[in-house]
């Protein structure tokens, strides 16, 4: 996924992609839009509903913006998978590889923070359990 991404060199090439990528999914069903699922913090309405199973958290999401829906869709795919502790101790680097920080908004790096804050506190409680 990353190494695919890091060949495109235009920025707005890239989110382009990224928006594309996350396009086809429909991760959160409309039924789980509800507000225990909305990440405060960010502009566009993000549903972000955590789960584990066998030990491993998974992470599926929806956004109301197609670009914080592909953003958000980059984090999630990220820590799917990953054990509690590794997902608690590990920043998304992608983000600065892939130049986020240089293209979105402040406000939009906000909102993915917020994600991220959520990502690990849920992760948190499970390495905690």
């Amino acid at each position: 996924m990353l190494a695919d991404l890091l060949l495109i060199e235009d920025a707005q090439e890239r989110l382009a992609a990224i928006v594309d990528r996350a396009r086809p999914r429909l991760a959160v069903s409309r039924t789980e839009h509800i507000d225990a699922n909305r990440v405060r913090g960010c502009i566009s309405p993000v549903w972000l509903v955590c789960e584990t199973r066998d030990g491993r958290c998974g992470f599926r999401s929806d956004a109301e913006s197609p670009l914080v829906r592909g953003v958000v869709a980059l984090l999630c795919d990220l820590y799917s998978g990953g054990e509690p502790a590794d997902i608690v101790a590990t920043e998304p680097a992608l983000i600065e590889q892939l130049g986020l920080t240089r293209t979105l908004s402040p406000t939009r790096l906000n909102g993915l923070r917020s994600v991220r804050a959520r990502i690990r506190d849920f992760a948190a409680a499970q390495f905690a359990k």
